[in-house]
This record gives C-alpha cells, structure tokens and sequence, in this order.
C-alpha cells in the first residue's frame, strides 16, 4: 500500500476515536476532597452513541467527558463494565458521529503491520499514531490490575492516555483495543482483542453487564507431574477439586475427583482450554461433556447458566 493510502486511512479511522478526561475525587490524610483528573482515548463503534474503552480509563471517575475529533465535548456515561477484560462502554447522546470499522481479531497473524491511535499524555491537536507489528499473540501477562489473558503484543507504542484507542490493521479496522496497563514497558504495548470486546460490549448493551456462561466447578489442568502425584490413569484433562452446589455442573452429577476429558465436542487439554470452550458458548446451552472417574469414561448433559 502507498504511503498516500495509509495516510487516507489513518485519517478516516482517527474520526471516531475520542478523547476521555475523568474527574475523580479522593480524600487526603485531613479527609479533604482532592479532585484528580485523568485521560484516555476511545472510539466510537455504534451510531447510537456508544464507545469502547478500557475500565481503567474510567474506574472510579465522577465526571466523563468525552470530546470528539471535531472539537464537540459531550459528557459520558458509564453503561456498563467488565473488569477482569478491561473493557468498558460510555454512551454519548449525539449526533452525525463516525463509526469505527470492527475488524476480525482472529485473523491477525504475527508481522502484521498494525497502527495504534490514541491520545497519548493528554496532548492538544487531536489523535496520534504510532506504527508497528504484531509482535505475538495470546499473551497473558500479570499487572497491578489481575491477570489479562489472550492479549495481543505489538511494538506500536502504547503510552498513557492511549489505554482504550484503537489498534487498527492495513485496512483501517479496528483489530483490537489498546491498553498501558504495564508502564514503562520498551518497545512493548498490549491490546484486546476486538472479537472478544464486540461480544462483552453487546452483552453490556443488551443487559448492562456481560453474561458468561457458567458451569460451576474449580479445577487444575492435569500434566504428567499432576497424573503421577495423585495416580491418574492420564496425563490430560481438567482435574475437578471442587463443584459448586446447585450449580450446572453439581445437577450434571459432576463431582470433585472428576476428570472432564471434552467438553462440547471439543477435546479439553487443560483448565484454558476448558475456559476457551466456555468462553464461546452462551449461557442456557445444553452442552455435552466426557468425564474419566476412576476408570471409567462416561458422558454427562449439562445446561450452563448466567454467572452469579
């Protein structure tokens, strides 16, 4: 692609990225209220008035505004969460706005050329851009804020004030959503997702929070160290230590001491594979999973519903 190609692409996917300032207040030794402000960027996915964003962009802040790129400030309100994704959405009441291009994450591939646009350090003039490539993918790293599974590694710069833009692909869509939750990283910046984040912002649309499935047991992955320990006749799986009562999983006949070898026809390697699984079925489903007890493998029916 020519360079006046890309240029005419960034330049059309800036338009719906926003600028978010936040007003917290906090109360100092003497119980005096201390106001302090924030930054993030964002962008906007829905004609209605709806914005993608990180949680920690937002947590905790009073006051939202959200300023788009023609220079028109709105306040923002928070219409829902999602804290162990680092995802939130904002609606604006405006209108005439431009809607970002939602890519498919699951294409992405190592080397792929990728752009990120956010507003970083709070710096007047609109937008910035930072260019890079995926570096890896299904990253799980550990941060003040929990642990963040299947993220998406680029040497795109990701400085404050970018948490919560867009990480857009040749093509100008957006791939996944930029967070600094490691400071100070050097030539290393995180994203989520856009496939995950289109499902957990629909959720919250639709009913204010996202709906994932449950089944109700904690379990440990099984591998050749855990088989021989506790004498297992395999060396794959996810080991039940404990079942929830009355949960799916409990009415099933699912128990502690269990091994769940496949779950939905989709063979189960390990704990992440189980929560993979999970993960793309809707609660209210009628799953099938096989379970090894003792020495006998055998089939139970199980209906996942909505987290508690």
């Amino acid at each position: 692609m020519s360079e006046d190609k890309i240029v005419e692409m960034i330049e059309k996917a800036s338009q719906s990225v926003v600028n978010i300032n936040t007003l917290r207040v906090f109360h100092d030794f003497f119980y005096q209220a201390v106001p302090v402000a924030g930054i993030g960027s964002g962008f906007i996915f829905d004609k209605r008035g709806y914005i993608l964003t990180n949680h920690h962009v937002i947590d905790g802040a009073e006051k939202i505004a959200v300023t788009l790129t023609d220079g028109r400030v709105f306040e923002g309100r928070a219409v829902g969460i999602h804290k162990s994704l680092d995802i939130a959405v904002l609606k604006i009441n405006a209108d005439n706005l431009a809607v970002a291009n939602l890519g498919d994450s699951d294409k992405l591939r190592v080397g792929q050329r990728v752009f990120a646009i956010g507003n970083p350090l709070g710096l007047a003039g609109g937008p910035t851009v930072t260019a890079g490539v995926i570096s890896a993918l299904k990253r799980t790293i550990r941060s003040e804020r929990g642990v963040f599974k299947d993220l998406v590694q680029t040497d795109a710069a990701i400085n404050p004030g970018n948490s919560g833009g867009p990480l857009v692909n040749i093509d100008g869509e957006v791939v996944a959503i930029n967070t600094a939750i490691i400071p100070f990283a050097q030539g290393i910046g995180f994203a989520i997702p856009i496939n995950a984040a289109k499902e957990i912002a629909n959720d919250i649309i639709l009913y204010g929070f996202h709906t994932r499935p449950w089944l109700g047991i904690s379990g440990v992955s099984v591998n050749r160290q855990i088989a021989e320990y506790y004498d297992l006749p395999v060396e794959r799986g996810v080991l039940v230590v404990g079942v929830a009562p009355d949960s799916p999983a409990d009415r099933s006949g699912i128990i502690r001491g269990d091994i769940i070898l496949e779950f939905n026809n989709e063979r189960v390697d390990s704990i992440e594979d189980l929560q993979g699984i999970l993960a793309k079925i809707r609660h209210g489903c009628e799953c099938e999973a096989t379970v090894l007890r003792g020495l006998r493998k055998f089939k139970v029916s199980v209906i996942l519903e909505r987290e508690p």
